[in-house]
């Protein structure tokens, strides 16, 4: 692997995450972000529309801010019930896609392990919910390496494709949310001495 691919794959910060993920090879005819998956829970549907009003919002909020600060404080209160009836729902939908996975996410990709090999550049569907926001993404991603394990799994890397802005920015604002809530608890936790 060249020195640019290295750097290429070390552009974005990595955390180490649970979430719940289903993953499935792509049948790509164009019609989806990450070609079809028919059986898509509409409560999956519901939960990305919503986080994605909620991000196209974000400006309109700032600038009713400037010039309102109670109705601003109100409409953020209005939107973290939003948030919380979300999460509520989150746990249903959990249990349609399946247990959670510890994974390694970035705005680039996702690592995993499965108990299905995928050769390298197969496309694969990825269905996501990332908590504890409750946020469900569908994105497509291609296989950059698959290598088998001792316990009969396969780890699995993948680099995500035809990414939209905003999902690449909602990626981001989760990784930098769980990154603050690791960092808050290592200072809380008591110095072993």
């Amino acid at each position: 692997m060249s020195t640019k691919d290295v750097d290429d794959r070390r552009e974005y910060y990595r955390i180490t995450d649970t979430i719940a993920l289903e993953i499935r090879p792509a049948e790509n005819s164009g019609n989806g972000p990450a070609g079809d998956l028919p059986d898509t829970p509409p409560l999956f549907n519901l939960l990305s529309e919503l986080h994605l009003m909620d991000f196209e919002s974000q400006h309109l909020l700032r600038h009713i801010s400037e010039r309102d600060r109670t109705l601003a404080n109100y409409l953020k209160v209005i939107n973290k019930r939003i948030d919380l009836l979300g999460q509520a729902l989150a746990q249903g939908l959990l249990r349609e896609i399946g247990t959670r996975k510890t994974v390694v996410l970035s705005e680039g990709g996702i690592n995993f392990t499965h108990s299905e090999a995928f050769p390298a550049g197969t496309l694969l569907a990825l269905r996501m919910v990332l908590m504890p926001q409750a946020l469900g993404m569908l994105l497509q991603g291609r296989v950059v390496h698959c290598q088998s394990r001792a316990d009969g799994s396969f780890e699995i890397g993948a680099e995500f494709e035809a990414l939209t802005d905003a999902q690449r920015q909602l990626l981001a604002r989760h990784i930098l949310q769980k990154q603050a809530l690791e960092r808050r608890q290592a200072r809380e936790r008591p110095d072993p001495q």
